[in-house]
């Protein structure tokens, strides 16, 4: 279509196809500079295949608005109920009731608040839709009221509990962690309950403290989703808190929001350990 409004003839780009100018990659894809689609090419290929209602989704939205850090083996493509894409090498269709909030111009695509819950209702893991939601806001593709508003709206999600706590934690900072949670879940595990924000002085004034063991002088910081890269900064926190186990002079730990939400047991087993040398 887009050669034909240039002016040239259905015989003419046939011409370029039999000598081997021009390389078909679809019933409506043709590769005019390489053999075959790459990069940016693959997702306006999935989409003139696809058909005129299709939109890029998920992942491949976000990357497409310019999500870094993140690579994806498949295109994610949406298109409504009843359209019937052909099967595509290296694209995945959704069949959509609605597509929902749509970037109409260049690379059609689904809004990065519709894109990013829709990765990660999609996703493989929990620590996956994680990283996706936080990596999302983090880098500004979607402002947090934008998410949270967007959430408000979806019925039904197979994971709702989860991610209505992680959209909480990443659009609402370090506070959306209920204090009472994590003491409920102390006592469920057979810990003791911790001070919540206690008070102490530092070097420039009152420090608050998110969860202090009085009696064992054992700190736990809480680190909110925006101190990180997605969920980078588990890893990271696990390996500091290893270190601070093996130094009996370290009483304290780091514990990043979305770890509590995708692998609590291994930073509860870490506090065990800790108060229990204690």
């Amino acid at each position: 279509m887009l050669l034909r409004e240039a002016g040239l003839t259905r015989g003419q780009v046939q011409g370029e196809v039999d000598r081997g100018v021009w390389v078909p990659a679809g019933c409506h894809t043709l590769c005019i500079t390489t053999a075959a689609p790459t990069g940016r090419g693959l997702w306006w290929r999935a989409l003139w295949e696809s058909g005129s209602r299709s939109v890029l989704d998920g992942t491949s939205a976000l990357l497409a608005a310019g999500l870094t850090g993140w690579s994806e083996h498949t295109v994610h493509i949406s298109v409504p109920n009843g359209a019937r894409p052909r099967r595509i090498e290296g694209v995945t269709h959704h069949l959509m009731r609605d597509l929902g909030d749509i970037v109409p111009v260049g690379l059609r695509r689904t809004k990065p608040e519709v894109a990013a819950i829709r990765a990660a209702q999609g996703a493989t893991s929990d620590r996956q839709a994680a990283t996706i939601v936080a990596m999302a806001v983090q880098q500004r593709l979607v402002l947090p009221k934008r998410l949270l508003a967007r959430w408000e709206g979806i019925r039904y999600s197979p994971r709702r509990a989860f991610l209505e706590s992680v959209i909480q934690d990443v659009c609402n900072g370090a506070h959306s962690l209920n204090e009472l949670d994590f003491a409920q879940e102390c006592r469920r595990r057979g810990l003791p309950e911790p001070t919540r924000q206690a008070v102490r002085t530092g070097k420039n004034g009152r420090v608050y403290l998110d969860v202090f063991w009085e009696a064992q002088g054992v700190h736990v910081e809480i680190q909110g989703a925006q101190h990180f890269e997605g969920t980078a900064g588990i890893d990271d926190a696990l390996r500091f808190n290893d270190l601070g186990l093996r130094d009996p002079g370290l009483r304290s730990l780091q514990v990043p929001v979305l770890g509590l939400r995708t692998c609590p047991d291994k930073f509860f087993e870490q506090i065990e350990q800790l108060l229990a040398s204690s």
